[in-house]
């Protein structure tokens, strides 16, 4: 145990240098995160004099991953939105009256008229003309519904058809109630994630709570109603066909249509078809962009899908208006002068360049499905953050410099070589930290501190069991080889009970109880390996060189 090859030496070291050298930016934490938002700007193009300035505070050729502080250290929002998942019930039974309508119209002979009636936003009542017709009807409209896409929901279809008098009413069956729920917290999930991504903030906390809700964190950002702002705009856009144009803001649109008004023109409102041919959803790229005169526009371009739809109805519809309506506004309503085929276009509009790079972010993230209610919203202000840290530092060193005084009193020079082990260790949790992109939260400091108790524990098995070796009349270098071996087995099963523990509360908890699993885990690995081999090394090296007769320790 005393005998360490040349390159086991070498190899240790080089772990420890390393994981030292990726520590070191989070002890200039200020400036090298001044020095990489400087140089993802270059990146970006906006190439000035400050950035040029700020990114040479730190040399390129060193280490610049940092680790991550999150809401309890750096301030932030929180917020806890509940999604409206009915209000997509309203969009469904839109899109399916047009299905509804197309099927039965080659039965009118048998069915008679085919008008839509005021229904709940969630049903779709159809008036059959002709009752004999009703079964016909019914058969017809079954045949629409599909089967519902999930493993609960096997065997189950997507609608339910049922007569009332001349009525069919259509309703979305119960299986699929559960399953559009499902998506639709799903994809607001999603569509938020990415939406404050687009934005760039550092180490967000996007995660789902029960059923229908989602807990948003994120650290830096300046107010809880900026972060509203971000992900609560809906950007919703829709290609629908145009009816007829209005002054009256009062005008009944009829049924199947609606009345939106103009986003550039005060008094002028369109009556639109309320069922669109192309969303936003079957958007691929949309990008900041200039129209021929030079002004800010939105570039866009659809997938494969939209891409044939929005064809083929420029193809049918030539001649006729066609309305580009953004969260319930009409942004151009364009006559169709020939087939647009490819999927592509432009928005055009009054717009600012900041306005039209915003839009662009927006319709790149999505629609939202549904809207957000926000249950909970809180701003930390960085003054409190910066209040934890510093509590966190205190604890942190009060403990380290306990533990330091407690090893070098109890074991002397073994003492000393189990402290520096000690420092070395709390550099590799900070190396590792940033090279995973970690968040550091408080409970996070909290693992550390615990760490540092918990680190030396190794050493302490390892010297007491020195001690009873010397009792037995051994060598010093027997009872230092004997001492590694017998206390080995112990460190291993004491650290691995701790270390699932520590898998099992990051793979279970969630936000601050993750933050101190991980440190928690990292600390145990980093223990371990400056117990086992760094302290070992340095009584290895001490030993060649001293060779001394008796040892205390």
């Amino acid at each position: 145990m005393l005998q360490f090859d040349g390159w086991k030496r070498f190899l240790i070291w080089s772990i420890c240098a390393i994981g030292l050298l990726l520590a070191l930016p989070n002890g200039f934490y200020t400036r090298v995160e001044q020095h990489n938002d400087a140089v993802i700007a270059i990146d970006l193009g906006a190439e000035t004099a400050e950035n040029q300035a700020l990114a040479a505070q730190w040399p390129y050729w060193l280490p610049s991953s940092l680790v991550n502080l999150g809401l309890d250290l750096r301030g932030g929002a929180h917020l806890l939105a509940e999604v409206q998942v009915e209000d997509v019930y309203a969009s469904r039974m839109d899109a399916i009256w047009p299905e509804v309508r197309d099927a039965l119209r080659p039965k009118r002979n048998e069915v008679g008229t085919i008008r839509l009636q005021p229904s709940p936003v969630d049903e779709l009542h159809v008036k059959i003309g002709d009752e004999t017709g009703m079964p016909l009807a019914l058969k017809v409209v079954r045949g629409l519904a599909r089967p519902v896409q999930t493993l609960t929901g096997v065997g189950a279809k997507d609608i339910d058809v049922t007569l009332d008098g001349d009525l069919l009413i259509i309703k979305l069956s119960e299986a699929e109630r559960l399953a559009s729920d499902e998506r639709t917290v799903q994809q607001s999930l999603e569509i938020v994630r990415r939406r404050i991504d687009e934005v760039g903030t550092r180490e967000p906390t996007i995660q789902r709570q029960g059923s229908q809700r989602i807990l948003i964190q994120v650290p830096g950002i300046g107010s809880a109603s900026e972060l509203k702002e971000i992900i609560g705009t809906t950007a919703q856009l829709t290609f629908n066909p145009v009816v007829s144009r209005t002054s009256d803001a009062s005008q009944v649109p009829g049924l199947g249509n609606k009345l939106v008004p103009s986003l550039d023109e005060e008094d002028l409102f369109y009556i639109i078809e309320s069922a669109p041919v192309v969303t936003g959803e079957d958007l691929v790229d949309a990008q900041p962009s200039f129209d021929q005169n030079g002004s800010p526009a939105v570039s866009f371009r659809f997938n494969t899908a939209g891409a044939r739809s929005f064809g083929d109805y420029t193809a049918d519809n030539i001649g006729s208006p066609f309305a580009i309506v953004l969260d319930n506004e009409v942004v151009s309503a364009p006559v169709i002068q020939s087939h647009i085929p490819g999927g592509s276009g432009i928005i055009t509009g009054r717009f600012e360049v900041e306005e039209s790079t915003n839009l662009a972010v927006l319709l790149r993230a999505g629609a939202l499905p549904a809207g957000l209610t926000f249950l909970e919203e809180r701003t930390i202000g960085p003054e409190l953050g910066q209040d934890s840290i510093d509590a966190g530092k205190v604890a942190t060193v009060v403990a380290f410099a306990a533990v330091l005084l407690f090893m070098f009193l109890s074991y002397g020079l073994f003492g000393i070589f189990a402290n520096i082990a000690l420092i070395i260790n709390i550099g590799l949790i900070f190396g590792l930290l940033s090279l995973v992109g970690a968040t550091l939260t408080l409970p996070g400091i909290a693992g550390i501190v615990l760490t540092v108790g918990m680190a030396v524990d190794a050493n302490v098995l390892v010297f007491e069991r020195i001690k009873e070796e010397l009792k037995s009349a051994k060598g010093p270098a027997r009872a230092i080889e004997l001492g590694y071996e017998k206390a080995l087995s112990a460190i291993i099963d004491a650290n691995i009970t701790t270390f699932i523990t520590a898998v099992i509360l990051f793979a279970m908890g969630s936000g601050p109880v993750r933050g101190f699993a991980i440190t928690l885990g990292l600390g145990i690995m980093t223990s371990v390996f400056t117990a086992i081999f760094v302290t070992r090394l340095m009584v290895v090296l001490w030993f060649e060189r001293s060779r001394p007769k008796k040892i205390e320790v």
